[in-house]
């Protein structure tokens, strides 16, 4: 990456970076450092950003909902933390955990913890009940939903 851009440059660039994926502002303003602009310039280029609608927290926060929980099969918690993390406000993540249709994200958690529970060698049933619901913590679902799920698992004898 070369060393200093011209305010015009680093407009094009930014707007490349933001229409290859979705960005938070974090990340783009990151970016803009990184690119060793200065405070003013930076505050130009995001206007620039979010009117030319490049830039869209909540498109981003939708988006990201969408994506991890179809994807990666994250639960609403850890999508709400990572939200958190990147700053997105409780009004845009609300509005982002409704993409997540209810009926998918059970089927999402059935399939997950039946594949997770199946691919458990541990015997002693105490440990294979920790590793069960670390890993569904892990991946962000609620605890009742697991714990429901471990007393359903282990009546199955599965």
């Amino acid at each position: 990456m070369k060393e200093v851009y011209s305010l015009k440059e680093a407009k094009l660039k930014i707007e490349h970076f933001c229409a290859y994926q979705e960005r938070c502002h974090e990340e783009v303003v990151s970016k803009l450092w990184s690119m060793k602009l200065n405070q003013n310039e930076i505050d130009e280029i995001i206007v620039h950003l979010i009117e030319q609608n490049f830039l869209n927290e909540s498109r981003f926060a939708c988006s990201f909902a969408r994506g991890k929980h179809r994807m990666k099969h994250w639960g609403k918690i850890r999508i709400v933390n990572e939200l958190k993390m990147r700053n997105i406000n409780q009004t845009q993540i609300n509005l982002a955990l409704k993409e997540i249709e209810p009926e998918e994200y059970i089927a999402t958690f059935e399939d997950l913890a039946e594949r997770n529970w199946n691919s458990i060698t541990e015997t002693n049933t105490l440990k294979k009940r920790k590793k069960f619901c670390d890993y569904m913590l892990r991946r962000g679902f609620e605890s009742n939903l697991i714990y429901d799920k471990v007393k359903e698992l282990e009546n199955s004898g599965q």
